[in-house]
């Protein structure tokens, strides 16, 4: 249970709202606070809310809706320290993200989803993988489509290495489409495996976050993890296994359907990607675009879209993704403008002259 007693404010003011927290444990207080109270710095700083600490009190003043956000924002990290678990700043950011409504109107899950591995567990930190946690643990197919930063491959790697640890399945198989390389594979230097292994290094960083190196070792020699290019799945059935595609945006039609039609008895398959980062050639079709138009509403397949609310990296990431959309949508209206202007244009005749071709 946790111990945070609400103190009554002598008088709010009447365009806002003032709420004081009381604190039960003076040895998580400093905790929760940040050195140099830089936690509360940042809660205010995002939720526009005015905060202040006197001994085991924290004061919130503002407008009614922000003061609510915050004190949800403060009583979730509380919570998180009376569990014996860490509070830093991404720990803030996402508890900003999922107290501040206005700005996500998406409401988080009621009972929160966690990702348990022999390392500890991996909790969501947006609405959107809050969502995407909960269809990995229920779907047997689970695309995960958004910008970079959110997740969508590290949590997945979370799930399937759970599974695994569990004895849910017998093996991890995770494959990118080494597009960069393109037909000149040939030309880098080593053998195949030396070849690929840039392409797929944010797959092996997500496994070494879950697992000792040594252990990570040993199932890669023994065959319980196998990491390889797409090319490579080609004629196979994965049974009882965990598949993440990563960078799926980067697949053909021909491809995808190859891959997605691997899927054995007791596998679970996930693909992710994002269609704003496709490296295709021009004019080539992307297979998760085709796959997505295809299959989204088929029984058994989820479809997780995350936005620039879900980015879980360094904040400016996120400022960033907003304006390149901002670049696109006004680009695209631009080019509808464009078009209707143009179908709108009345057309004119060429005058014939008598007589031509005599």
């Amino acid at each position: 249970m946790s111990h945070i007693a609400i103190v009554p404010t002598a008088q709010s003011r009447p365009d806002g709202k003032a709420v004081t927290l009381q604190f039960s444990d003076n040895t998580l207080l400093p905790l929760l606070l940040g050195d140099h109270d830089r936690h509360l710095v940042r809660l205010e700083q995002a939720l526009g809310v005015r905060l202040s600490c006197r001994g085991n009190r924290v004061a919130i003043a503002g407008e009614a809706s922000r003061v609510d956000a915050a004190q949800t924002a403060l009583e979730g990290l509380w919570r998180r320290l009376e569990r014996g678990e860490n509070v830093g700043r991404s720990d803030v950011e996402a508890a900003i993200r999922f107290a501040d409504t206005e700005s996500d109107p998406r409401l988080p899950l009621p009972d929160m989803p966690a990702i348990r591995t022999r390392r500890g567990a991996v909790g969501a930190r947006s609405s959107g993988q809050a969502a995407y946690m909960d269809a990995l643990s229920r779907h047997e197919m689970v695309f995960g489509v958004g910008p970079a930063g959110t997740g969508k491959t590290y949590l997945a790697v979370a799930q399937a290495v759970a599974m695994l640890q569990a004895g849910q399945v017998d093996r991890i198989v995770l494959s990118r489409p080494a597009v960069e390389a393109g037909e000149r594979l040939g030309f880098l230097p080593g053998d195949m495996k030396e070849k690929v292994d840039p392409y797929l290094r944010p797959l092996y960083d997500a496994l070494h976050d879950m697992m000792p190196a040594d252990q990570v070792m040993r199932r890669l020699n023994n065959g319980e993890i196998e990491v390889a290019p797409l090319a490579f799945m080609r004629g196979r059935t994965l049974a009882h296994a965990y598949v993440i595609l990563d960078e799926a945006q980067n697949t053909t039609p021909v491809q995808m359907k190859m891959f997605l039609t691997r899927m054995g008895e007791g596998t679970r398959t996930v693909i992710t990607g994002d269609l704003s980062q496709i490296d295709l050639p021009l004019g080539v079709r992307s297979g998760l675009k085709d796959a997505l138009e295809t299959l989204e509403g088929v029984a058994g397949i989820s479809v997780i879209r995350f936005d620039k609310r879900d980015v879980v990296r360094h904040p400016l990431v996120a400022r960033i993704v907003e304006a390149y959309e901002q670049r696109e949508a006004a680009a695209g209206d631009k080019r509808r403008e464009t078009r209707r202007a143009r179908e709108a244009a009345p057309v004119t005749q060429q005058p014939v002259e008598l007589g031509a071709g005599k």
